[in-house]
């Protein structure tokens, strides 16, 4: 069996444990040789062979040359019976996790914005594959010059911005696009935790999934690279869900080959 590829995964030095592990879970399930970085722990990467930029606080709006707006929090979905059943019974670590979500110090981490960034543009130098995961998503689309949504809530304006560890969120993919490709469909259902999106895209951008009848971007690849994949929901708490644990398998296989 050959060596695993190390894939450093970021996140922030206070919180996000529930992330962590199972970011590494299905790193780990993928092939791959998970390593946690932060402010505090952090890595270069030379010393990695695959990157994923984990969510999290907000990304600094000085950085893509806006001012900071004034924080907001998003209403919570009801959840059926049915839900409450199948998470105390089938997913005990996800309904904790979805219970203490709110694991930010901070709304806004500069330090971490600035060891991500490096990071970031040194695995692209390097062309080593990268996924961004919600925050993550955000953080590439602004080094590739886009701009963000700092508050998503007027795209709502019928029913409350869902806040669900589950997958209630519909989004269309574009056919043809490589994450399309990785999924094998173009259509999926994602949880949602998030409140920024993308506004303007980058510099070599596409984007490749919006969410249903709305315009608010679920993904984003760059085709520059081998793989520079970004997406707004979080697979690691779909790890039940095989097309999703797809997305961590490729990435592995893209650092393997480096």
């Amino acid at each position: 069996m050959s060596k695993r590829p190390v894939i450093g995964i970021t996140g922030p030095d206070l919180g996000g444990t529930g992330a962590w592990l199972f970011t590494a879970l299905s790193t780990w399930f993928a092939g791959g040789k998970p390593r946690r970085i932060t402010v505090s722990s952090p890595a270069e990467m030379n010393e990695l062979d695959g990157l994923i930029i984990g969510g999290g606080a907000d990304v600094e709006p000085l950085r893509y040359g806006q001012e900071r707006l004034e924080r907001t929090t998003l209403a919570k979905d009801t959840r059926t019976i049915f839900e409450w059943i199948l998470s105390i019974l089938f997913f005990p670590v996800y309904w904790l996790t979805r219970y203490f979500q709110h694991t930010k110090t901070s709304p806004i981490d500069t330090e971490r914005d600035k060891l991500e960034l490096m990071l970031l543009r040194d695995a692209l130098t390097q062309n080593k594959p990268v996924l961004g995961i919600c925050r993550g998503m955000q953080l590439m689309n602004v080094h590739f010059n886009g701009t963000l949504h700092q508050d998503i809530r007027g795209y709502y304006t019928e029913t409350p911005q869902v806040s669900s560890i589950f997958p209630k969120k519909r989004v269309q993919i574009k056919k043809g696009s490589r994450l399309a490709q990785i999924l094998e469909t173009t259509i999926c259902n994602v949880n949602a935790l998030h409140n920024q999106a993308i506004n303007k895209p980058g510099d070599g951008v596409e984007l490749v999934a919006k969410e249903k009848h709305t315009d608010i971007t679920q993904a984003l690849e760059n085709p520059d690279y081998a793989f520079v994949i970004g997406v707004q929901w979080h697979p690691e708490y779909l790890i039940q869900v095989r097309r999703q644990r797809r997305l961590f398998k490729e990435l592995v296989r893209c650092a393997r080959e480096k």
